[in-house]
């Protein structure tokens, strides 16, 4: 009964994982943000995280668009507004809540956000028109990791190789939240890896330039050495520590210098 009578949190935080990716990709994330005493959610998105790719064949970005506004409507049983954190296409899915939840949404971390894939059958891209033959002939994709150096840990980061439809399921997603940047107003920071060789820096600036969110609100933090995986890598503590600081102003707590991270 008493649990029932809890007063929610004013703020808590939902972290959306990226395409193939494992936990392991974001979980860094989650001690620094509960140590600021708000509430962390971390769901599993549909495919994801299973013994095989194969259980992303055949799974829509519907599947997932699903799965994240799920995840945001349990939070707000606990919290008044969520900080929504996301990597890749996580950040595509972060973007989609900001747009349909604006009641619930306080503010967007989009980390390496997929606008422009470096592959060239991407949306945008030179051979997009080939993506839908290609995914008819071949079904399974091989997947490279995408680090500066060694992984930090034991990370591993996403799947190794993905089935060619889900490919063309995230392509649909970056086409669908691509047209929904003018409809963003809330404040966003961007962190984005200039030497990445999945997802084109010039996403951070397309981002940047095409939100509604005036330039007071908005922000990039560019890292000069990483790779994709922003939290598996060498600039991790560089990453947690902006979103850490980030989510501490948005919530109204003040950092002082002596705080640790971990």
């Amino acid at each position: 009964m008493a649990e029932k009578n809890k007063e929610r949190s004013s703020f808590g935080v939902l972290i959306i994982h990226g395409f193939t990716a494992t936990l392991d990709s974001v979980n860094a994330l989650c001690t620094p943000l509960k140590e600021l005493g708000i509430p962390v959610s971390l769901p599993l998105l549909s495919g994801h995280g299973a013994s095989s790719p194969e259980a992303l064949r055949g799974v829509k970005w519907e599947a997932w668009m699903a799965d994240a506004e799920r995840a945001l409507q349990e939070l707000c049983l606990e919290v008044e507004r969520v900080i929504v954190i996301g990597h890749s296409m996580g950040a595509l899915l972060s973007l989609n809540l900001a747009a349909r939840h604006q009641d619930k949404v306080d503010s967007l971390v989009l980390v390496a956000p997929a606008i422009k894939l470096v592959s060239v059958l991407a949306p945008g891209r030179p051979f997009h028109f080939a993506a839908p033959f290609l995914s008819r002939v071949l079904k399974n994709w091989k997947l490279n990791t995408d680090f500066s150096g060694q992984a930090c840990g034991n990370c591993i980061p996403h799947y190794s190789w993905v089935p060619t439809d889900a490919i063309i399921s995230f392509f649909e997603l970056i086409k669908k939240s691509t047209q929904l940047l003018g409809s963003i107003n809330v404040p966003v920071l961007i962190i984005h890896n200039r030497r990445e060789r999945t997802v084109r820096p010039e996403s951070a600036i397309i981002l940047y330039n095409s939100i509604a969110t005036g330039p007071s609100a908005k922000s990039i933090i560019w890292l000069e050495r990483s790779g994709h995986q922003t939290f598996c890598d060498c600039e991790q503590e560089t990453a947690i520590q902006a979103i850490v600081d980030y989510v501490s102003a948005r919530i109204g707590r003040n950092r002082g210098p002596g705080d640790a991270l971990y």
